[in-house]
């Protein structure tokens, strides 16, 4: 986490008065970073006034980012050096004489020392160090000076009261501390406290006593610094953004795309924008709304990915259809109703006025993720997003999806093929093609060929078997709002794999019918229940009562529910049974 000494010199050698290279505005000119190594009392003071920009990503760092830094400052501490020690650089936006520095990199770190700083003031006893620490945090303002009292660090709009009122204000790290969890709305806030719980409960540890946290305070204040990087103007930063990303700093693409599409809008809509674009990806959560735009970017372009997502989502999407002059319909018409459907679509929540329709749209969606791959997403998402009022036409969609997920699923259809068969139905829907679709439609060979699997030795696919066995279940139970809630679920083998030699079912069964039934779909059922090594192998009655049995004396499955009203287990009946299951997968899926 800490930057070594030298490590620190030659950077700031490397940049005080160096033109940064790559960074060259629109007339030509190449623009000029100024670096110095500043410490932290001078940090926290009032020539600077930090605020977070709408393009950066949200606060994101994680207890054990957390409990590094503050391990790295407890290491420095105890080595007692004299000389200064560096915690890396931060990178700012901000004209000379004017404090007010737009945070470009280092918002983590320099957020988690503010966060540790409110939690040694919050926990010092002595009222003289708690009211300077209370100043490192919030400038007190001089009317002398012309200075209002504020916060010297500002986080992004969606965030900045929740930080202001829980970490920097005196005495809030106890109230934040005490938050229920669905206090907190964004990801950045659930971190925050995270944290700050983790920053709290070290320095309350018994190796932490008021001198020692006293000393350490000392320390940040005084011998702690950061090499400070300074720009003059947003079109810089828009391009240090760039390039910073470029050179392994932690921002997902959808970062880099939203400085590109905010940096399109003036200052009267920027703002605006910048919190619905982040509406959208805290409700989706960061990892999904990242997501989101390899999936917006083939449903444009109507192709599989060929280069890194950075490349092609301008060229096929931003710089194609809305950049420059058109940031806001990009915004309202692609980011927020794509972030919204991709939403219901995760969590098999769509909702619409008729309750047998939505039941089984969401019935659909429970069976699509249920499945090993997300390759269909994109034609789901679509389909959401301009069916979405249409549940009768949505239903339709997603049923002829799910059949043919579930066949590529079955025939073992490899990625790049799959890949490539999704992105041709993304184009015929765009086109204008509806259930008629020929990338939706199964081929007779294809047909054939799902067919031929089902009826073979099913379970020695495992992702394939389990699927087919929850469908065929949902089948048999002839209810579309069928829901699996069980944290377990085990595929098990009614004949055994491996009878004992004093097996009732070496006599029900010759070698050559055990080879043909075992893995067969008609020997197999669900539990919701681990497996037990000893029951696998009882003979057909005791397993019957002592293992297929749910806790309370009822089957959980329908597949199991069949098996318990059949007295004995013989090759007769599994060849009768195989039949029905797979007659009733082949009108399921039409095959």
């Amino acid at each position: 986490m800490a930057m070594p000494r030298t490590r620190a010199r030659w950077l700031t050698q490397g940049l005080f008065g160096v033109d940064y290279p790559g960074l060259v505005d629109d007339n030509g000119a190449v623009q000029r970073l100024e670096a110095s190594e500043v410490p932290l009392h001078k940090i926290f003071c009032s020539d600077y006034d930090f605020r977070i920009p709408h393009f950066q990503r949200p606060y994101a760092w994680d207890e054990d980012n957390a409990a590094q830094l503050l391990f790295d400052l407890r290491d420095a501490l105890e080595r007692g050096e004299d000389e200064p020690y560096f915690l890396g650089s931060l990178v700012l936006v901000k004209e000379p004489h004017n404090p007010k520095a737009d945070v470009i990199d280092g918002q983590q770190r320099l957020t988690t020392l503010t966060i540790l700083l409110a939690v040694l003031r919050d926990l010092a006893g002595d009222a003289t160090l708690r009211k300077d620490l209370e100043e490192r945090l919030i400038e007190p303002g001089s009317p002398l000076l012309g200075l209002d009292p504020k916060p010297r660090l500002t986080l992004r709009p969606r965030d900045a009261d929740f930080f202001a009122a829980y970490v920097q204000q005196v005495s809030a790290i106890p109230e934040l501390l005490a938050l229920k969890p669905d206090a907190l709305k964004t990801d950045a806030q659930r971190a925050i406290r995270t944290n700050a719980a983790t920053l709290h409960h070290v320095l309350t540890g018994p190796d932490w006593s008021d001198e020692r946290r006293l000393a350490l305070a000392k320390m940040i204040s005084t011998r702690t610094f950061l090499v400070v990087v300074v720009t003059q103007d947003l079109a810089s930063a828009h391009r240090i953004f760039s390039v910073m990303n470029a050179r392994g700093v932690d921002l997902s693409p959808a970062d880099i795309f939203k400085s590109q599409v905010l940096g399109d809008l003036g200052s009267d809509l920027s703002d605006k924008y910048a919190e619905r674009w982040e509406g959208a990806e805290d409700a989706l959560g960061r990892e999904a709304f990242a997501e989101l735009f390899s999936y917006v970017r083939l449903i444009f372009s109507g192709q599989r990915a060929d280069k890194e997502l950075l490349k092609e989502f301008p060229e096929q999407v931003l710089d194609k259809h809305y950049l420059p002059g058109k940031a806001t319909q990009f915004v309202d018409e692609v980011i927020v109703p794509y972030a919204d459907a991709y939403g219901r679509i995760r969590s098999n929540s769509y909702e619409c006025g008729d309750p047998d329709l939505r039941t089984q749209v969401n019935a659909w969606l429970r069976r699509l993720n249920r499945l090993d791959n997300a390759d269909w997403r994109p034609v789901a998402l679509w389909a959401m997003r301009h069916h979405g009022d249409d549940p009768a036409t949505l239903v339709l969609l997603m049923r002829a999806l799910e059949r043919l997920a579930a066949s590529l699923l079955i025939r073992g259809v490899y990625s790049t093929p799959r890949a490539l068969r999704y992105a041709a139905l993304v184009r015929e829907l765009t086109g204008g093609a509806g259930l008629d679709a020929p990338s939706l439609q199964l081929t007779d060979s294809e047909k054939d060929e799902t067919h031929a699997v089902l009826g073979g030795d099913l379970y020695l696919s495992a992702k394939v078997c389990k699927y087919v066995l929850l469908r065929l279940d949902e089948v048999l139970a002839d209810d579309p709002g069928v829901t699996f809630n069980h944290q377990i679920i085990t595929v098990e083998h009614v004949l055994p794999r491996n009878p004992a030699a004093n097996s009732l079912w070496l006599q029900a069964f010759t070698d050559d019918e055990r080879v043909l039934w075992t893995h067969k779909l008609a020997n197999l059922v669900l539990l919701n229940r681990r497996k037990n090594s000893g029951a696998q192998n009882y003979d057909f009655d005791k397993k019957k009562t002592k293992y297929f049995l749910a806790p309370g004396g009822v089957a959980t499955f329908a597949l199991t529910v069949q098996v318990l009203s059949h007295a004995q287990w013989t090759p007769a009946l599994l060849e009768q049974r195989q039949q029905h299951l797979l007659q009733s997968l082949q009108t399921e899926w039409n095959l």
